[in-house]
């Protein structure tokens, strides 16, 4: 199965679409840009909802459900947030088909369009903050802490499954609060559960950081982002956190009764993660053999595969370690295919990216041993039978904290720092990496950069050291450095 993945060094974006496709994780739908999303890549999913979901609630969150469809005249009341998405909307226009005058299927009925049209959500603040509004009344009904897991739709021209699709799942914090102090300790609240989740869940590490003004999300006073380092050695932005200020309050008039019976605006967040982080689990694990699953995020972290076939002793011994197992918090899985044979089902799972199998075959039982394969290194050894159950759960560990090391020396690997320009474009015109460098702090000069190397400042990282410089292009002072990469 591997010598249908085109290699890393030879193809990396051919080498990704190959593991999504071979290992089943997606494809592509009969609607241009939008993906089916399979068995597997939901689980993975599945994962990332379950976790973040009890996240959430641990800190006082409830989910809700907003509409699918939002009037186009919303995303007219915030100037920034409309220029934002104007490009990527999908507009519904009429509310009806008719049968075709000349009997060749269906038509637009012409008389069915709609008075307002609607606009398909490419992100909900708007049509929340309308309701809000409504909500809203006094400090009592504040904070309001809301998440919706839903999809939304972008119009995008050039799509890769997960990474850059029209529709993509994802959650969608919104919050309310009364003090402009609570509503940034919220953004930072969130930006630091999913730094959390995506380093010791995702074993994938991340740069903590601060949009640069060009970078912000459209309508925020500030966005805080976590930044990771894919294979190919450029950055990936894995999740979002946004100060919205009274933005969105003033668009749509959402005022409470402060405890002095006065009346102000509300101070607002939103955040989110989406489908695109299976995208980044791919990127940053994954080999030229398929897909490499941290533990913590694998589905099936452990399948047993009798050899040659499965046989009533085998597979007895298969069901107590099962039992075991998934008493200890594994989840397992038994292979009990007949039809096929055990080298193509090794392939199968090295594929797949499950973590560790477990093969059981009659010689190693009459010597009380199995063999254990770990996924992330592919080696193999013998472990005695009574020593399974208590060995696999440290085996677990070991792979999840292996998997996040060995991808934080390539990130430190591919680190670089830069006080002139002609090594900065050096870096940024060869193999790239992350490159933390002086900036003079204005739109023009990022402008400059981007249009000169396609890098881009992906945060500021909230770590920065007051270190004075200058600006690797104009040569002005500069406070601190930022860091650059080209991204996704």
């Amino acid at each position: 199965m591997s010598k249908e993945i085109t290699s890393r060094s030879e193809n990396y974006s051919q080498w990704y679409l190959d593991i999504v496709k071979k290992a089943g994780l997606a494809e592509n739908s009969a609607v241009r840009g939008c993906m089916v999303i399979k068995p597997l890549g939901f689980a993975i999913w599945e994962k990332i909802h379950d976790y973040l979901d009890a996240e959430f609630k641990r800190t006082g969150h409830v989910n809700a459900y907003f509409p699918l469809l939002i009037p186009k005249s919303f995303l007219s009341r915030e100037a920034d947030h409309v220029e934002g998405f104007a490009k990527e909307c999908a507009v519904v226009t009429h509310h009806r088909l008719m049968n075709a005058p000349d009997g060749n299927g269906v038509v637009v009925d012409p008389s069915a369009r709609l008075e307002e049209e609607l606009i398909i959500r490419p992100t909900s603040e708007t049509i929340i903050w309308d309701t809000y509004s409504d909500w809203i009344q006094s400090y009592r009904d504040l904070p309001l802490l809301i998440n919706q897991w839903a999809n939304v739709l972008r119009w995008e021209m050039r799509t890769r499954p997960f990474l850059r699709t029209a529709e993509f799942l994802w959650q969608e914090g919104h919050t309310a609060h009364a003090t402009e102090g609570e509503a940034i300790e919220e953004a930072r609240k969130i930006h630091d559960i999913y730094a959390d989740f995506v380093q010791d869940i995702m074993a994938i590490p991340v740069v903590k950081g601060a949009k640069s003004e060009n970078e912000r999300f459209a309508g925020a006073i500030d966005t805080f982002t976590i930044e990771a380092m894919m294979q190919d050695k450029k950055a990936l932005q894995a999740g979002t956190s946004h100060f919205l200020g009274q933005n969105f309050a003033k668009a749509f008039d959402v005022k409470f009764l402060n405890e002095q019976n006065k009346e102000e605006l509300v101070w607002a967040t939103s955040w989110g993660v989406s489908t695109r982080l299976i995208g980044a689990l791919i990127m940053t694990h994954s080999d030229d053999s398929g897909l490499v699953l941290p533990p913590k995020m694998a589905p099936t972290q452990v399948v047993i595969v009798p050899i040659p076939k499965p046989n009533e002793e085998i597979l007895s011994v298969a069901e107590e370690i099962e039992h075991t197992l998934i008493e200890k918090g594994v989840s397992v899985k038994i292979d009990r295919d007949k039809k096929k044979r055990p080298g193509f089902k090794f392939a199968e799972y090295e594929m797949k990216g499950v973590p560790v199998r477990i093969g059981i075959g009659k010689r190693d039982l009459e010597k009380g041993v199995v063999e254990i394969a770990r996924r992330d290194t592919k080696e193999k050894q013998l472990i005695p039978l009574e020593e399974v159950c208590d060995f696999i759960p440290k085996l677990l560990e070991d792979i999840q904290g292996n998997l996040f090391d060995r991808a934080v020396k390539f990130r430190e690997d591919n680190t670089y720092y830069v006080d002139n320009w002609g090594e900065f474009e050096a870096i940024m015109k060869g193999e790239g990496g992350f490159v933390y460098a002086h900036w003079d702090g204005t739109s023009e000069t990022e402008n400059a950069i981007k249009e000169k190397t396609k890098a881009t400042i992906r945060c500021i990282p909230l770590d920065q050291k007051s270190e004075p410089g200058q600006c690797i292009l104009t040569g002005r002072a500069s406070a601190g450095r930022v860091l650059f990469a080209k991204a996704y």
